[in-house]
Parts: C-alpha cells; sequence; structure tokens
C-alpha cells in the first residue's frame, strides 16, 4: 500500500522490512544503551536546589519618607516593577558575585585550582550555571541555588538575600555621600558671598538692593542645608530593601540529575543515532546496486 507524506512517497512495507532486517541489532543496542543510561545516571553527582524569596520595597528615600511632611509614598510600601528590575539587577551583579564567591571560598568549592590559568573564566561559569536569580509571577524575586550539600546550597542563596541590603545600602550611601559634599561645598560659596556682601552693606546701608540679595542668598542657603540634613540621614543610616518571603531551607530531595530523563534520552538517542546510520547504509547499498 502506498501513502503519500506532504508531497513525498512513503511505503510502509519498507519500514517493516527495515525493521524486520535489523530488529535483532536494535534490539541488543537498546538494551545495553538502556544499562549504560541507567548506570550512568547513578555516575552523576546529584545536585540539590534551595531557594530563597524576597519582595524588594519602594526605592524611596527614607529621609523622604521619614522626615519630609510631604510627601505621597511610604518606604514601607512594596516595590513596583522598576524596584523588582533594580533587585535583579543587584543580585546578578558582578560585585554580588565576588562577594559570594569570597564569603565561600568558591574557587575551592567547585574544584579550580589557584595556578589554572582560566581560573576565573570556570569559576564564572560555574557561578552561573549553579546560581539563578529570576522574577516571579507576582513581582518578587526568587534566588536559587544548586550545590552537592544542600546545606551549602541555603547558606548562599541566604547570605544572597542578606546581601543585596549590604550592596542597596552602599549604592545609596555613595551617592548620599557625593551629593552631600557637592551641596556642602555650595553652602560654602554661599556663606562666602553672605559675608562679603554684609561687608558690603555696612559701608552702604541704605542699598535696598544689598538687603535684597543677602535674604535671597541666606533662604537658599537655609534650603540647601535642609536638603545636606535630609541626605546626611540617606549617608549615615541603613535600612533593609526587602521583606523576606521564603528563607532557602536545606533540600532533603535532590533536584539533579532526574534519572528517568537520562535513561530515556540516552536509551531514545543512541537508538535515534543507530537507526540513522543504518538507513544510510542500507540506501548506500542500493546505490551500488
Amino acid at each position: 500500500m502506498e501513502q503519500k507524506d506532504f508531497g513525498n512517497h512513503y511505503e510502509l512495507k519498507n519500514t517493516v522490512n527495515f525493521f524486520r532486517k535489523h530488529w535483532k541489532l536494535l534490539t541488543i543496542v537498546g538494551v545495553v544503551a538502556l544499562g549504560a543510561s541507567i548506570g550512568a545516571s547513578f555516575l552523576i553527582t546529584p545536585r540539590y536546589k534551595s531557594s530563597a524569596i524576597l519582595f524588594p520595597t519602594s526605592s524611596n528615600r527614607q529621609s523622604k519618607a521619614i522626615l519630609a511632611t510631604r510627601y505621597s509614598l511610604d518606604f514601607m510600601d512594596y516595590g513596583i516593577e522598576r524596584d523588582c528590575e533594580y533587585a535583579i539587577q543587584i543580585l546578578s551583579s558582578q560585585s554580588m558575585q565576588e562577594d559570594v564567591c569570597n564569603r565561600f571560598n568558591m574557587m575551592e568549592h567547585y574544584g579550580i585550582s589557584a595556578n589554572d590559568p582560566q581560573k576565573y573564566f570556570k569559576l564564572n561559569e560555574a557561578y552561573r550555571s549553579n546560581i539563578t536569580v529570576k522574577r516571579t509571577e507576582f513581582l518578587g524575586v526568587e534566588i536559587s541555588v544548586l550545590d552537592v550539600d544542600p546545606q551549602w546550597a541555603a547558606d548562599i542563596a541566604n547570605y544572597m538575600a542578606a546581601n543585596y541590603d549590604t550592596l542597596s545600602n552602599r549604592i545609596q550611601m555613595d551617592r548620599a555621600t557625593d551629593a552631600y559634599n557637592t551641596m556642602k561645598a555650595v553652602c560654602d560659596e554661599l556663606e562666602n558671598d553672605i559675608r562679603s556682601l554684609e561687608d558690603s552693606l555696612r559701608d552702604n546701608r541704605n542699598s535696598l538692593w544689598l538687603s535684597q540679595l543677602i535674604e535671597d542668598k541666606c533662604q537658599e542657603l537655609a534650603e540647601i542645608q535642609t536638603r545636606m540634613s535630609e541626605t546626611k540621614v540617606d549617608m549615615e543610616q541603613t535600612m533593609s530593601y526587602k521583606f523576606w518571603l521564603d528563607q532557602a531551607k536545606p533540600a532533603d530531595k535532590k533536584a539533579y540529575p532526574k534519572r528517568a530523563i537520562v535513561v530515556l534520552l540516552g536509551t531514545l538517542g543512541t537508538l535515534a543515532v543507530l537507526i540513522l546510520t543504518l538507513l544510510l547504509i542500507d540506501r548506500a547499498k542500493r546505490e551500488e546496486e
């Protein structure tokens, strides 16, 4: 019986004849592949997965939230999508990776020699393949760690969540310090201008424009000093930038490898390669004839 498949002629009897001809070889190779896949699945070192989930807070300046009388946002609010993306960027940053690697001596843990000329490349590859950060469905952030030691995996995930606050505060303090120093330089300049204008006013007591100019500069100085006071809070105080949802715990069941999948893929993959090879051999023989 002849059937058509997308315009190509296909004869079922050829397929039947093919499997009748090679069934012994296919059976033997299939059994061997099955046994080898089962053995290989037990040789793979199991790894355990631990995850920590947090919600970023709103990235409002705490000085504004606490000190300002008119401020529409609350620093206790849950973060919006922007804050979630900020959190993922910090948790995935090179700074976070360096802190984790130094804290847990990851180079030794991953068995990378300190004399290896490609040690940092290998460390980065191992880190990125075992540690992932992703957004959850409801704007949370999940930190997942795979490791051969379940306690180690949980400790790394919890450390990253805690260190997120450290890095966030470091960024805030650096920016606040720069802003504070800039405003201080402006205040010093304004104070010098005011003193100079006051000296000029003593020599010309009836100068209204000098009096008005001094008043304007004093008002400007007071506004900047108020902003300096707020910025000093951001510069000196630390705060948490997250709400804990789930802390990581040591897993009691391996996450990798999935032995059934390893066995299935190994067996089917071997049989697929064998069938393709036999088809090519049969075709070559027919062409020779």
